[in-house]
């Protein structure tokens, strides 16, 4: 099987830039753990894939699928409209057939949103199921690589070879034992019976379109058999936002500065985020299009000591997860959770009011649980998909009930 990469995932042969120009000699000759599981399962890697620069962590205004190295990554059923990020090639190199599947990274939104609004199927899987040594980082709670495909077949084949513990990576310590092979795992009868959330509570931010094609496809839901619960009151999403945003921007200076320190410093001569801030500021390629005040944020943090980022990991991942998804599917017994993944691909006219409207990402990204998302038609003609999330390690019984409803569905229309 042939598979790209997105740019912040590192391989022996070739260079891994996260799409700045300070690492555009960046190549450790190293391959990633995942890099190696695919090589040892014979996957043939054709290459990289374009990306949000920095994983579109530098700038709160920064333009999705755009990079200093990679220029604008552009949505093949609009090309005036976003392929969002920050896996945006990834997602539109699977979308018109450069390959079957291709490998993202998610902090937040960043494999689903992408495969959404470009008609893919993305799966961010439970945070420490896949390895995460030799991925330039944002943050150790938060970070997973996850597969881009145009099936979740093809998802659940991909996430059976890279799924794994990796010494260097303590969040997977855990991953062999609840790893399973997930393509056997996959029922195309999975929803029958079975009891599923509609996270109501988040409808009002999505557009008129995508609130009515996700009605329609909770009817093709029911006659799968499903069973639908209907959620009206959710965790609080903004004060989960502020936490995580002060965790993310904690873990980024810390954990770039590592990374940083691994690279070789004849390739890389920026060694901390302080010397990014220092580039950025020098070189106006860079900062063309936007700036770097979440860099700035970044680097004024103090560490992984602090107790305003203690209580902000502890409470954020509290919210989401035991107070949030844990809560819903206990309350509701319910086996999953469902909402549409985002509205359609605004577009990429800072100016326009058309704007990026509703995502269902944050809970399963703060929380660290798995989050799929598969096509379930479209919004004036561009894609949207629909997301189902679950608990923690509930990553074969996620990708097996999004198997079924593409099965029962099969709503994917190529550009």
């Amino acid at each position: 099987m042939p598979v790209l990469l997105k740019d912040n995932i590192e391989t022996a042969d070739m260079p891994t830039t996260a799409g700045s120009l300070a690492l555009v000699d960046n190549a450790p000759g190293r391959d990633a753990p995942l890099v190696a599981r695919l090589r040892e399962a014979g996957a043939v890697i054709l290459g990289k894939t374009n990306l949000s620069e920095w994983a579109n962590i530098r700038s709160s205004n920064s333009i999705s699928g755009w990079s200093a190295v990679g220029g604008q990554t552009r949505n093949p059923y609009d090309p005036e409209r976003t392929p969002c990020g920050s896996s945006a090639g990834s997602a539109v190199a699977v979308a018109i057939g450069l390959a079957p599947a291709a490998i993202g990274t998610e902090t937040n939104g960043s494999i689903v949103c992408p495969a959404s609004v470009n008609g893919v199927v993305g799966f961010k899987p439970t945070v420490g199921l896949v390895s995460r040594t030799h991925i330039i980082p944002i943050s150790h709670s938060q970070d997973t690589a996850g597969p881009i495909t145009t099936t979740v077949e093809d998802a659940a084949i991909i996430m059976t070879v890279i799924a794994g513990t990796d010494p260097l990576d303590p969040a997977t310590i855990e991953a062999d034992a609840r790893k399973v092979d997930y393509r056997a795992a996959l029922d195309p009868n999975s929803l029958q019976g079975a009891r599923i959330g509609v996270m109501r509570f988040l409808l009002s931010n999505y557009s008129a379109e995508t609130r009515a094609v996700f009605e329609q496809n909770l009817q093709a839901l029911r006659d799968a058999g499903a069973e639908l619960v209907e959620i009206a009151e959710g965790p609080d999403l903004r004060a989960i936002g502020t936490a995580s945003r002060l965790v993310l921007m904690t873990e980024l200076k810390v954990d770039l500065n590592a990374y940083l320190a691994s690279t070789d410093p004849q390739q890389v001569p920026t060694r901390t985020l302080a010397d990014l801030i220092a580039f950025n500021a020098a070189e106006p390629r860079e900062t063309v299009l936007f700036g770097q005040e979440l860099f700035l944020l970044a680097e004024a943090t103090k560490g992984l000591d602090d107790p305003a980022y203690i209580e902000a990991r502890a409470s954020s991942f509290r919210m989401a997860g035991p107070e949030g998804i844990d809560r819903m599917m206990a309350d509701n017994q319910v086996v999953a959770l469902i909402a549409p993944t985002t509205s359609r691909a605004w577009t990429n006219d800072p100016t326009d009011d058309d704007r990026s409207q509703g995502s269902s990402s944050s809970l399963a990204a703060v929380a660290g649980y798995p989050h799929l998302t598969v096509p379930m038609g479209f919004d004036r003609g561009m894609p949207v998909g629909i997301s189902f999330i679950g608990g923690k390690w509930d990553d074969a019984r996620i990708l097996s009930l999004g198997h079924a409803y593409e099965q029962k569905t099969r709503a994917r229309r190529a550009p």
